[in-house]
């Protein structure tokens, strides 16, 4: 049940069947869930989702949020017969609120899930907890629950079709011929640049700059153009407090404009 003036919101879903989507339950008139079960790939892998449903007005975050956003949390607790599982993050929105500005979705967002089995021939129950933010005038942050068992080759979803379509692309497609960064001491640690060397996407090109170590913040970036060079900064630190440990191989920058998203992976020094 969702009370207004709640701060925390709890959604349980649980489906056993792998041929029906797990049924949704509503938070309130804000925010529903479910597990799209989707199909086997020819890998051995299955395709899943999750599909977030949000009221009008509402909004949540994608897995870089910016400074003014909520980062989503999701844990595979629970779950057997899983070897590993990737999120396939489909093309965000940029919102500005109050000066701030954030990353995200409105409306409905699928959320590709590509399941790794230990053993292919057997089913997959999977168990996930995520901890998201939903904001409109003010944010609260909901924790969705959900569980199913995959099993059989199960059929291609148009819903995770199209989602998958909407994968941010390779900046090298577009043009980019280098991405070059370095570290710099800022007033608060160390500062992080990046100059991309390829053509406008649009116009207000947004930056996003992460690594993959799982071990280091990034805060949001500022970036400007000037004519082929897309630069972008921002302050780097390590999450345990350590000495920044910076491995350009994890890096990668993602070109946010016009509904379009561009990724570029590693980076030389300069």
């Amino acid at each position: 049940m969702f009370r207004k003036f709640r701060t925390l919101i709890c959604l349980a879903v649980m489906a056993l069947s792998a041929t029906l989507p797990a049924r949704a339950q509503s938070l309130g008139d804000i925010l529903e869930a479910e597990l799209l079960p989707g199909w086997q790939t020819e890998s051995g892998a299955h395709m899943a989702a999750i599909r977030l449903t949000l009221a009008s007005g509402w909004k949540t975050y994608w897995r870089s949020p910016g400074d003014a956003g909520i980062p989503p949390e999701i844990s595979w607790t629970g779950s057997e017969n899983l070897r590993g599982v990737k999120l396939l993050w489909p093309t965000p929105e940029v919102f500005h609120f109050n000066g701030m500005q954030s990353i995200g979705y409105s409306h409905e967002v699928v959320l590709p899930i590509e399941i790794l089995p230990r053993d292919a021939a057997r089913p997959v129950h999977l168990e996930t907890a995520m901890d998201l933010g939903v904001c409109r005038d003010i944010c609260v942050p909901a924790r969705v629950q959900l569980a199913s068992t995959l099993s059989g080759k199960g059929k291609p979803d148009p819903a995770i079709r199209r989602a998958l379509g909407a994968q941010p692309i390779n900046a090298r497609s577009l043009g980019l011929s280098a991405t070059r960064c370095r570290l710099m001491p800022s007033g608060r640690g160390m500062k992080l640049a990046v100059d991309l060397t390829m053509p406008p996407m649009g116009a207000d090109e947004v930056v996003v700059i992460e690594t993959t170590d799982g071990n280091t913040w990034v805060s949001e970036a500022r970036s400007h153009r000037q004519g082929k060079v897309l630069s972008a900064e921002a302050e780097i630190a390590s999450l345990d407090g350590r000495p920044l440990s910076f491995d350009r191989s994890t890096l990668r920058v993602t070109v946010l404009a016009g509904g379009k998203a561009a990724e570029a992976s590693g980076c030389q020094g300069g």
